[in-house]
């Protein structure tokens, strides 16, 4: 990779590309992504999330983006979602979920949907959950 991060999360992309997003390097917060091509054992750089974040989770879509939710981003816990467009390179903000998390789940269901659970808000430990 072309910078070091821990708390970082890794997603397969409908192309077998995996997208690295995230996470903190011993300094500062990341809102870096990256994509690793395994034919070609070559990393690249891609476009930047809207929030740097650690402990944030990222899920592959059915219709090929990749929904990243909460995190911490060194001075708050959050709430907030992106989008990563794959054919574009590009991130879009969406909506915020109900509450913010971090070290949460998130699983995809049958129906394609997505369930985020648990998490910890800065000062306890959560029980709720949400669908995107």
């Amino acid at each position: 990779m072309s910078i070091t991060r821990r708390q970082h999360t890794a997603s397969i992309l409908a192309n077998g590309s995996v997208l690295i997003t995230g996470g903190y390097n011993g300094s500062r917060y990341l809102n870096s992504a990256e994509l690793y091509n395994p034919s070609t054992n070559i990393w690249a750089t891609t476009g930047s999330m809207n929030v740097a974040r650690q402990y944030h989770r990222a899920s592959s879509l059915e219709n090929g983006l990749i929904l990243v939710t909460g995190g911490y981003s060194g001075s708050s816990y959050l709430d907030s979602a992106e989008l990563y467009n794959p054919s574009t390179d590009t991130w879009a903000t969406i909506g915020n979920m109900n509450v913010v998390r971090d070290l949460h789940t998130a699983s995809i269901l049958a129906n394609g949907k997505v369930l985020i659970t648990g998490g910890y808000n800065g000062s306890s430990y959560l029980n709720s959950a949400e669908l995107y």
